[in-house]
C-alpha cells in the first residue's frame, strides 16, 4: 500500500475530538490522508469538517443510555445501521488504522473497523473507562490512558499508559490578544470559567448569583455553553461566550485561574498551563463519576481544589475561590514539578505501529 490512510472518529463533547485536533497536524505534514466519521449534528462537525485535508463522513449512532427511555429501544437499529455504513466507508476507503478518542459514535465505526480487519487504536482520557470506550475496547489493538490507573481497570496487555496529550497551539497563546479578545483591562486577576462544550447549567447560575461579588474580585472569562448566554448581563468586568475555539489559546495565556468541570483534556491543558484550578466535577446523579475521580486524582496531586457540586452555593463558591488565591502559589509550585512525557508524539509513534502495513 503506498497510499498512507488514517480513519479518525470521537466525538459527542469536545473532550472526544481535542486528540484528533493535537494529531491531525503531524498525519498532514507527513502526507497521510485523513478522513473523519463522526456523527450528522454532534460538535465533532463543527469543530472537524472544515479543517482542509480533513474529509469528514457521518453515520448514524445511537446514546448507549444507562437510564430507562424509550429511545433505547430505537438506538440498537441506529447504532446497526451506524455499522453498516461505517463499514461501507472503510471498504470505500481502505485505511491501514482506526483512531478512536471514544463518544457513542466511536462504537460503530471500531466494530465495522474489525469486520474490515483493519486494526485500531482507542484513547481513553479518563481515569475509568466510559460506556462507549468499554463497549469498543474488543474491537482494538490498543487501549491508550491519560491516567496510569486506568491501567487497573483494562484487564488484558492492550492497554498502556502514555499521559495527556496537549495540543501544541495551547501553549503558544498570547495574553494581550486574549484580553483584547474578551475586551478585559488586566487590572484585576482573570478567571476563566468553563462548562465543557456544553457548559454547566448549575456553575452558570450560581456565578451569575454571585457576580456583584465575583466581579470586584476578578475579571471574567465565562465560556458558558451553547445556548447559555445571558444578555442581560452587561458589566465592564464580565465577558461571556457560548463556546471558544481558535481564541482559546490566547484566552488561557491571559487567565490567572481557571473555575472548571473536572474533563480529563481540559484540566490537564490548564495543568500544562500551570493555571491554579477550582474544580466542580459532575455530579454521581448527572453521570458516571468519571470527572469526580479526575478531580480527586489533581486534588491529591496537589494541582486543584475541588468542590462538589453538591456543595456548590453562591457562599461556597466565593469562600473556595478565596482559598485558590491564597493556595496559588503552593498550587503552582507542585504544578512545577509535573513534567510533559511527549504523550503526542507517542500517540502518533503507536498508531503508526498498529497501522497494516
Amino acid at each position: 500500500m503506498s497510499e498512507k490512510r488514517i480513519v479518525l472518529t470521537g466525538g459527542g463533547t469536545a473532550g472526544h475530538v481535542m486528540v484528533n485536533l493535537a494529531i491531525i497536524p503531524t498525519f498532514k505534514e507527513e502526507g497521510w490522508q485523513i478522513d473523519y466519521i463522526g456523527s450528522k449534528t454532534g460538535i465533532e462537525r463543527e469543530l472537524i469538517e472544515n479543517i482542509p485535508g480533513v474529509t469528514y463522513h457521518s453515520v448514524s449512532t445511537g446514546k448507549l443510555r444507562r437510564y430507562m427511555s424509550k429511545e433505547n429501544f430505537k438506538d440498537p437499529f441506529k447504532v446497526m445501521k451506524g455499522i453498516a455504513q461505517s463499514f461501507r466507508i472503510l471498504g470505500e476507503i481502505k485505511p491501514q488504522v482506526v483512531f478512536s478518542k471514544g463518544g457513542f459514535v466511536s462504537v460503530p465505526v471500531l466494530i465495522a473497523a474489525r469486520m474490515r480487519g483493519i486494526p485500531a487504536v482507542i484513547h481513553e482520557s479518563d481515569i475509568t473507562p466510559g460506556l462507549a470506550n468499554k463497549l469498543a475496547m474488543p474491537f482494538a489493538k490498543k487501549v491508550l490512558a491519560t491516567f496510569p490507573e486506568t491501567l487497573h481497570s483494562i484487564s488484558d496487555n492492550k492497554a498502556k499508559w502514555i499521559g495527556a496529550v496537549v495540543r501544541s497551539e495551547l501553549l503558544q497563546g498570547n495574553k494581550q490578544k486574549g484580553l483584547a479578545y474578551a475586551k478585559l483591562s488586566g487590572d484585576k486577576p482573570v478567571l476563566l470559567i468553563m462548562g465543557g462544550s456544553a457548559g454547566a447549567r448549575r456553575i452558570n447560575e450560581v456565578v451569575r448569583e454571585q457576580l456583584d461579588e465575583l466581579v470586584n474580585q476578578f475579571e471574567i472569562i465565562h465560556i458558558c455553553g451553547k445556548n447559555n448566554l445571558d444578555e442581560t448581563i452587561k458589566h465592564k468586568n464580565y465577558t461571556q461566550f457560548e463556546y471558544v475555539n481558535e481564541e482559546l489559546p490566547d484566552l488561557l495565556h491571559a487567565t490567572d485561574y481557571v473555575l472548571s468541570r473536572a474533563g480529563a483534556n481540559a484540566i490537564f491543558e490548564f495543568l500544562a498551563l500551570k493555571k491554579p484550578m477550582l474544580l466542580i466535577p459532575l455530579s454521581r446523579k448527572a453521570s458516571r463519576g468519571d470527572q469526580i475521580l479526575n478531580a480527586s486524582s489533581f486534588q491529591k496531586q496537589g494541582y486543584a481544589h475541588v468542590l462538589e457540586e453538591e456543595q456548590l452555593t453562591g457562599d461556597t463558591l466565593v469562600t473556595a475561590l478565596d482559598q485558590l488565591r491564597e493556595e496559588s502559589a503552593t498550587l503552582k509550585k507542585k504544578m512545577q514539578k509535573y513534567k510533559s512525557i511527549e504523550a503526542k508524539e507517542k500517540v502518533i509513534k503507536i498508531i503508526k505501529q498498529t497501522a497494516k502495513k
